[in-house]
């Protein structure tokens, strides 16, 4: 597979959320198509780390009950339990283990974007720390793939462009959700209006 992005060392490649419940049919949460995701990051994989460029996973990593959750009053079903086969990233996904994880939700918190989380109840953001980590790397640019579109592909992508960073989404590493029909097509056009490259 050819990468769809050109990486250098002012670049950081984010892979967002290609866990086992978002890519694996079994998954609490599985994302249609999400199976063939990790394929098609590997070979940004590759290529950003040839160029030299720096590689990040995120990663949802909720506590048990969260009002996130049905469970407990949110909107969607228990998923990405920290340390549950469900969190962890799919086996196919070609992740060093020397690669840095940023892990969002772990206090229960709305986590859809790698660089904040929002408290469900009162909405307070915080940092979830890659912000500063790509700072820290100099970094200028972000390429966003992943899951899902419409959801932590959107949050992050949004996050990157108002934090200043030159930011390109693969379209062909991305799927969406849909909770409503055309969810994914109106997050690609939003990413967009926002300043988001789509390559």
């Amino acid at each position: 597979m050819t990468p769809l992005a050109p990486y250098d060392a002012s670049t950081a490649l984010v892979v967002v959320d290609v866990q086992n419940d978002f890519a694996d049919p079994a998954g609490s949460l599985y994302v249609r198509g999400g199976e063939e995701v990790p394929a098609l990051v590997n070979a940004e994989l590759a290529a950003a780390r040839a160029a030299g460029a720096l590689v990040v996973f995120t990663q949802d990593w909720h506590p048990a009950q969260t009002p996130h959750f049905v469970t407990s009053g949110g909107i969607w079903p228990v998923h990405c339990v920290g340390g549950t086969w469900g969190a962890e990233l799919h086996p196919a996904l070609d992740a060093a283990p020397s690669e840095p994880r940023i892990r969002k939700g772990t206090g229960g918190e709305d986590g859809y974007s790698g660089f904040t989380m929002a408290d469900p109840v009162s909405g307070e953001k915080a940092s979830t720390g890659l912000d500063t980590l790509l700072r820290q790397a100099g970094i200028q640019r972000v390429v966003v793939a992943g899951l899902a579109t419409d959801y932590c592909v959107k949050a992050t992508a949004l996050d990157a462009v108002s934090l200043g960073y030159e930011t390109a989404v693969l379209r062909d590493d991305i799927r969406a959700v849909d909770l409503q029909p055309g969810d994914g097509d109106r997050a690609i056009a939003e990413m967009e209006a926002a300043g988001a490259t789509l390559a």
